[in-house]
């Protein structure tokens, strides 16, 4: 059999999850190749999200070299995977899940509740930056672009008082040294899918998706689409002010979804459960009750992208 070849981004965080991939496929004695290929969220690394107003952003042209045989496999952060995938693909496995929470980096080591009135924050996360605003009013929301390692350098220069970042993404590159807080879910639910890897095929490769399907992690897969249903069914894509979090706790599922308006001023919350089995059906249930309350309102003005 020819070495299976996985799509990816060069970034650094990208190309760790690729390799941590070939790693596992090598522990189930199958070798792969890495194929970097860049996508439109990296070549703009001046426009907002909300300016670029596309989903997938960052995965549109791996799902393109899927689609033209030109790689076997994409590695993708779930958070970045639109809840609607083109016809002929799917997501051949999702892998245990690491941190799914958000972090608070600051150089003068304050937290949240002690950063200075009107403290420059740095994400390009609607869902962080109307979370953060929740909570601390004050805050100036400011843009923040480029990978984890740009990211972490533009805040030491003093461009801002504090980033928000990914803890997983820090834990995998070995940067967690730099985070003062790690955000508790009260005050930032992750978005859907974070922290999770998960890896795209075409549905018509029945060998590669008998490979994969030994990288798939169950109590993850369910979680993650219990989120994504929810997010599925508020008609949001990547890039909106929704938090969702859903895991499994003595063999029941449980989801968190937060809808909060783009400053931050309003915020609606449900909390549901259910078997892993019926993850699909409680995302979709918790989004209903979710849109009965007015969520829909909050999302009407909100853009379309997605976050690094």
């Amino acid at each position: 059999m020819k070495p299976l070849r996985i799509g990816t981004r060069g970034s650094a965080l990208a190309l760790w999850q690729a390799k941590s991939i070939a790693a596992q496929l090598r522990e189930a004695g199958v070798e792969s190749e890495l194929v970097i290929i860049k996508t439109s969220g990296d070549k703009n690394q001046t426009s907002s999200f909300s300016q670029m107003g596309t989903k997938g952003v960052f995965i549109k042209e791996l799902e393109d070299a899927l689609l033209d045989l030109r790689v076997d496999l994409a590695v993708h952060s779930m958070k970045d995977v639109p809840t609607e995938m083109p016809a002929g693909l799917t997501l051949s496995a999702i892998c245990k899940r690491e941190d799914v929470r958000d972090a608070l980096l600051s150089t003068s080591g304050a937290t949240l509740e002690s950063l200075p009135k009107s403290a420059r924050v740095g994400t390009s996360s609607l869902r962080r930056q109307a979370q953060l605003l929740h909570t601390r009013s004050d805050l100036r929301m400011m843009e923040l672009r480029g990978n984890v390692d740009t990211r972490i350098e533009k805040l030491k220069r003093g461009d801002y008082d504090a980033i928000v970042l990914a803890k997983a993404g820090l834990d995998r590159l070995g940067l967690s040294a730099h985070i003062t807080q790690v955000l508790p879910q009260e005050i930032s639910l992750p978005a859907a899918g974070q922290g999770a890897i998960g890896i795209e095929s075409r549905a018509a490769d029945a060998e590669t998706l008998r490979i994969l399907a030994q990288l798939n992690h169950a109590e993850t897969r369910a979680s993650v689409t219990a989120e994504r249903a929810a997010l599925s069914g508020l008609e949001g894509g990547c890039q909106v002010s929704i938090g969702a979090w859903a895991r499994v706790e003595n063999k029941i599922l449980i989801l968190d979804v937060a809808v909060l308006s783009p400053d931050g001023s309003k915020r609606i919350t449900e909390k549901d459960s259910s078997t892993p089995e019926q993850a699909e059906a409680l995302g979709a249930r918790v989004a209903r009750k979710l849109r009965d309350r007015g969520a829909a309102a909050l999302l009407a003005r909100e853009s379309r992208g997605t976050p690094a």
